[in-house]
């Protein structure tokens, strides 16, 4: 009895001792604490957001870039075009053929690379919507393979790039890689040299260049400024910055012109008044001498 007394009051005395820590859990809980740290405050999409006011609407309200765009007619394709990605893009294209089928698109392109297949489709698309209505095409930076095919898809003349932009066409290979019998993969291998010829068919009409010619430049990566590819005939022109139109042109200042508009300016309103009302300062301004700086305006009685 006395023994199973004592096994009881060791429990008891167990259950209020100290609970020990090992060496692991303490590195752990250190570590822990060291890593706690407040997560930077984020918008709840990584595509940037700008205001946008409905028509007819007294409030403006944040969408994200690209559907801003969208409601413009343009499109920014500035990825890897795949068949998800090729998707989106003939989803968002027949949407605005929906809307106005005569309107014109434009589109900038940014493209590293396009598998065959989806670029293609979209490729059949754009010229599908040539027919109704005008495309502009904009290089911004690099159109790679198929990207570079697209880029000259659109309208004649609506066809550019940025100075430093550059275009590589190339051949397509196998997006994937394809197993199976010897006979299924020589079918693969057929069909795809059928695309990428017909692909060739396609730059030689957009080109002028002759068939011969765009097999042997494509035979390694052919790599084209924007220059080279508007005597190559890929595109039509280069974007460059416009001169400015009020140059100084020797002089002194610069003439920054007149603040003109449709309607009533604050500064200008047709009079020959300073547009602040008028009174002493209109006055004043026309009998001012010009040389006279110590001008001061005419005292006011109270």
């Amino acid at each position: 009895m006395r023994f199973f007394n004592f096994l009881y009051l060791a429990a008891a005395c167990s259950a209020f001792s100290p609970i020990s820590v090992t060496t692991k859990q303490k590195a752990r809980i250190q570590g822990t604490a060291l890593q706690a740290k407040r997560d930077p405050l984020r918008m709840p999409t990584e595509t940037p957001m700008v205001p946008y006011k409905p028509p007819g609407s007294d409030y403006a309200q944040f969408i994200d870039i690209n559907s801003r765009m969208y409601r413009d007619r343009i499109m920014m394709i500035n990825q890897y075009i795949d068949e998800n990605a090729a998707n989106e893009i003939i989803s968002i294209m027949l949407y605005l053929r929906k809307e106005d089928s005569a309107g014109p698109v434009t589109f900038y392109f940014n493209v590293p690379g396009a598998q065959l297949r989806p670029a293609l489709a979209v490729y059949d698309l754009i010229v599908q919507f040539r027919q109704s209505c005008e495309i502009t095409t904009v290089n911004l930076g690099l159109c790679t393979g198929m990207g570079a095919l697209l880029c000259g898809a659109g309208t004649k003349g609506r066809r550019c790039a940025m100075p430093n932009s550059r275009f590589l066409l190339q051949r397509t290979g196998m997006e994937t890689p394809f197993q199976g019998q010897a006979t299924d993969i020589a079918l693969e291998v057929k069909n795809m040299k059928i695309m990428n010829d017909n692909m060739e068919k396609e730059l030689s009409k957009m080109t002028g260049q002759t068939q011969e010619k765009i097999v042997d430049d494509l035979k390694r990566d052919f790599y084209l400024s924007s220059d080279e590819a508007v005597r190559y005939g890929l595109i039509d022109k280069v974007l460059l910055p416009a001169r400015k139109k009020r140059a100084t042109m020797g002089k002194e200042f610069a003439d920054l012109g007149a603040f003109e508009g449709e309607d009533e300016q604050k500064y200008q309103n047709g009079e020959g008044k300073s547009g602040f009302g008028g009174g002493w300062k209109d006055e004043g301004a026309r009998n001012r001498n010009n040389g006279d700086d110590d001008y001061e305006p005419p005292a006011v009685k109270q």
